[in-house]
């Protein structure tokens, strides 16, 4: 294989047994593929974390769980990377947990396998539904503590929670729209991946409230449950402007934001304003583009870096603090954009 990494370091990364993992190492068979993918997978961050962090101090091994669309999850696997050296005096080993939709049983077992077989700490973004909640439970029964990261499940047993203020994104968003439209009549399309995280519920209703108070007369048409993949986006943007010909702005809270325009150009219709979350790749390029009005973004490094930390804290490796404030919020224009974040190809 060409590595440096014993047999025992590789198996704590993937979670499996060591036995399992010299079966594959050596070809021996009676392996499924998954698992031999997980095997190879692990040595690839093992091999990517290596070159980024001095193996001095403690060590934490730290699982990031997420529910998410990957150009989301890759962002937040980028961010981690790229603060492991900030981390001093620890050594932060982590294990990636990602998947873009699916029932809440699937990350309950996740969080369950963690508990079982041990883990320093869990970066956690998921649906805030019980049966996640009771499984975050037992993470802290296990001595196991959890931050939440982006959205929150404010009844669980988790130690701190790392994001913007959400509801004060929302009205921001909702100023920036009004704004932008003035006295042009239009609707506007508010559109979340899903109804069961609750930073797109925070964000939905600070931008209701402030839109109720400002023009009253403007209707909110909601979307949700697309995921904020593209592949589901596009029909439910395509079937709202069908129901409603007075759309003409867009609250993007959960992404699928290029679908959501080729539903606009295909159905021949403008969208003035369209206020969306996060720079990742893909709203990257169309801010700059002017296809986007505005970002709202907040520094994921930053908050990964504080979501390290509050474990640590829970560890007792770093000296206690204050609580955790929310994250600034960036108002983005196609003029203001950082020059280090990255673009790619429209998909």
């Amino acid at each position: 294989m060409g590595h440096p990494f014993p047999i025992r370091e590789i198996a704590r990364q993937a979670g499996l047994s060591e036995a399992t993992v010299d079966r594959v190492l050596n070809g021996r068979g009676g392996v499924r593929e998954s698992t031999a993918r997980e095997v190879h997978r692990a040595i690839a961050d093992l091999d990517r974390q290596r070159t980024q962090v001095r193996l001095v101090g403690r060590t934490f091994m730290a699982d990031i769980v997420m529910q998410a669309p990957e150009r989301f999850s890759s962002a937040v696997r980028a961010a981690l990377e790229a603060e492991l050296p900030s981390l001093q005096p620890a050594v932060l080993r982590s294990r990636f947990h990602f998947r873009e939709t699916g029932p809440a049983a699937e990350l309950v077992r996740v969080l369950d396998r963690i508990a079982r077989r041990g883990s320093q700490g869990v970066i956690l973004k998921a649906p805030d539904v019980p049966e996640l909640t009771a499984a975050v439970g037992r993470l802290a029964a296990a001595g196991i503590p959890v931050v939440t990261l982006v959205t929150d499940l404010p009844a669980s047993a988790r130690v701190g929670r790392v994001g913007i203020d959400d509801r004060a994104a929302g009205a921001t968003a909702a100023y920036l729209t009004q704004q932008w439209l003035g006295d042009r009549p239009g609707n506007v399309l508010t559109s979340l991946s899903s109804g069961f995280f609750r930073n797109e519920e925070e964000r939905e209703m600070g931008f209701r409230g402030v839109m109720r108070a400002r023009c009253p007369g403007r209707t909110l048409v909601e979307i949700t449950e697309g995921q904020g993949l593209d592949a589901t986006q596009y029909d439910l943007v395509r079937a709202a402007l069908d129901r409603d010909p007075d759309i003409r702005a867009v609250y993007s809270i959960g992404g699928g934001n290029i679908a959501t325009l080729r539903a606009f150009e295909d159905a021949g219709r403008e969208c003035a304003v369209f206020v969306a979350h996060d720079l990742d790749q893909d709203n990257t390029r169309l801010l700059a583009e002017h296809r986007l009005s505005a970002v709202l973004h907040h520094d994921l490094r930053q908050d990964v870096r504080e979501a390290c930390r509050v474990l640590m804290r829970a560890h007792g490796a770093l000296p206690p603090a204050g609580p955790t404030l929310p994250s600034p919020i960036q108002v983005v224009t196609p003029y203001n954009m950082p020059p280090d974040v990255p673009t790619a190809p429209l998909r």
